[in-house]
């Protein structure tokens, strides 16, 4: 084979490539993100390192405190009631034990959700003795319909996607709705279930982001998700660097929001909001919106 034919192979060969990248479809669009022009702040659990997460109180305070987004953990009752925590078990933040899945509404509603949580390490614990439940999902639409929400569907052996999606559309939240999740599994059966909500990427999703973009490869890529909420720290992804100006830039290439987690530091988060990050996840909202302040921006 001469030089002449093997350059005429390549040249079609990168031409091929760049005709399949042009028509790889880019993220479809969805109404969550209509009439946003900053970085949101997307309050952790209602602002955990402010207030005990997943409360009514947390999302309470974050409300006034000006959030954009409020991000809190979906589980499933044993009676099919969505409610919010983190873990899969009540142990590690209120006074109770046991699955949240193996539980009934009432019998979380008789727990202290802010029964463990401390801001010195367990040296006190202000919130004991205090009338703050496990509140559901239903309840905090009802009090807050006009704010944003990231809801992260947590491991569940109960169907949750239906239930998600229904009391979704019975509130008309469909635009105001993000439902992440990192298992695989529980994003595609949500997204089956409820395709007009917008999602964030999957751990899979993420990785094959990640791995095709180090390779310069993401425009190959046809995503089904809106955002890209990647872990800052190296540690959370096999000490692979994620957050980099050009992730954010190759991400914005293919219609994808990317919103970092969990940022506490208001250095990283300035530099994030200068390499336009679409929003940070954090359990300290106050910073970031001082860290906007500062930047001119908010």
């Amino acid at each position: 084979m001469n030089r002449q034919r093997v350059a005429i192979l390549a040249l079609v060969l990168v031409l091929s490539l760049l005709l399949v990248a042009a028509l790889t479809p880019d993220a479809p669009s969805k109404p969550y993100y209509e009439n946003f022009s900053r970085p949101l702040v997307i309050a952790h659990q209602g602002g955990d390192g402010l207030w005990p997460g997943n409360t009514l109180y947390a999302f309470e305070n974050a409300v006034k405190l000006g959030v954009d987004v409020l991000e809190m953990d979906a589980h499933i009752t044993k009676d099919n009631h969505i409610v919010l925590m983190h873990d899969e078990e009540v142990d590690r933040t209120t006074d109770g034990s046991g699955l949240i899945e193996e539980l009934t509404l009432y019998e979380l509603k008789q727990l202290n959700a802010a029964y463990r949580w401390s801001i010195d390490g367990g040296k006190t614990f202000p919130y004991r003795g205090q009338d703050i439940r496990v509140p559901t999902l239903d309840h905090v639409f009802q009090k807050f319909p006009e704010m944003r929400y990231v809801v992260e569907i947590k491991l569940t052996q109960n169907p949750i996607a239906r239930p998600l999606c229904e009391l979704i559309r019975r509130h008309n939240m469909q635009g105001k709705v993000m439902i992440a999740s990192f298992h695989d599994e529980a994003m595609q059966n949500f997204r089956k279930t409820c395709p007009e909500i917008a999602t964030s990427a999957s751990r899979t999703e993420v990785q094959n982001f990640v791995i095709l973009g180090k390779a310069f490869l993401s425009a190959f890529i046809a995503p089904q998700y809106q955002s890209i909420q990647p872990p800052y720290d190296p540690k959370e992804s096999m000490n692979i660097p994620i957050m980099t100006e050009r992730f954010i830039r190759e991400a914005h290439a293919k219609n994808i929001k990317v919103e970092p987690w969990t940022v506490n530091d208001p250095e990283l988060m300035k530099q994030y909001i200068q390499w336009d990050a679409d929003g940070i996840i954090t359990d300290r909202p106050d910073l970031m919106i001082k860290a906007l302040e500062e930047l001119g921006i908010r």
